[in-house]
């Protein structure tokens, strides 16, 4: 893989990853488009860039969440740590963050293989896209008649945990996981700028979790080509701040229909390569 190519991949699974697409999707059908082989390793540590993004949109966010959290273990033996959750949201959306990383970070343990054997399979790629367009059309349609426009009051354990669930599911590839967590904080009735942030936010545990897992395939990379690697990590974090900013100013002023549509079109057609091109 060269540099431009690198490059190309970075920018594509930046925009992809909080654009409700599936970034692992697209990083399945990328490299080969430009004629390329990437790596799980790779892949891990272009998310890695993603993962910078996110820090470092949300660092105020995420700087009152650390303060919060640390305090709320200072609240714990004075027995006032669900008087801290109700009256500090920083203090709620800490930990509600901390309990949503746990489904995924099961999954990502117990099935690992799984997963991985998935990135090898364009036919299930496509038919998770399809699947992925299925939960966005559903749930704007479910979102435009709810009347109920919610705060952080209403993002509950339980409810956390649920999107937790469903970022687990989106370890696999062709299954958004914006789309998946952000659909399915819809689908609770949840508003919708806080289901993204929400969404962005719990990234971030997740993310680093799987970083954690391929850290002797990542540290080969920089032996191999230490400049491509970089340069893709840099164009992922560049498109992934971008993409950040899109996205929420999307599901604040408009839907998330034509992300549906798009999975539909990138889904079956998946599917038509796998059964007639290869």
């Amino acid at each position: 893989m060269d540099i431009l190519q690198a490059i190309i991949i970075g920018l594509v699974q930046g925009l992809t990853e909080f654009l409700p697409v599936s970034s692992s999707a697209h990083l399945v059908f990328t490299p080969y488009l430009l004629g390329t082989e990437s790596s799980l390793a790779f892949d891990t540590l272009l998310h890695i860039g993603t993962v910078a993004a996110v820090i470092i949109y949300f660092w105020n966010d995420i700087l009152h969440m650390l303060k919060s959290f640390i305090s709320t273990l200072a609240d714990i033996p004075r027995r006032k740590f669900r008087e801290g959750l109700r009256e500090d949201k920083y203090k709620k959306l800490a930990w509600m963050v901390i309990l949503g990383t746990v489904p995924a970070g099961l999954a990502g343990i117990l099935f690992k293989d799984f997963f991985e054997g998935l990135f090898n399979s364009i036919l299930a790629v496509g038919v998770f896209l399809i699947i992925t367009g299925i939960l966005l059309y559903t749930s704007e349609m479910m979102s435009r008649k709810t009347k109920d426009k919610s705060s952080l009051k209403k993002m509950t354990i339980k409810n956390s945990l649920i999107i937790g669930v469903a970022q687990a599911f989106a370890i696999a590839p062709g299954i958004s996981r914006s789309g998946a967590t952000i659909s399915t904080g819809l689908f609770l009735g949840l508003e919708r700028e806080l289901t993204a942030r929400f969404s962005f936010l719990l990234s971030i545990p997740a993310i680093l979790g799987a970083a954690l897992v391929q850290t002797k395939d990542i540290t080969s990379l920089f032996d191999i080509n230490t400049g491509a690697t970089i340069a893709g990590v840099i164009a992922a974090a560049i498109s992934s701040y971008l993409a950040i900013k899109v996205m929420l100013k999307l599901i604040s002023e408009r839907d998330l229909l034509v992300f549906a549509y798009y999975c539909w079109i990138i889904g079956p057609l998946a599917i038509i390569i796998y059964y007639f091109f290869m």
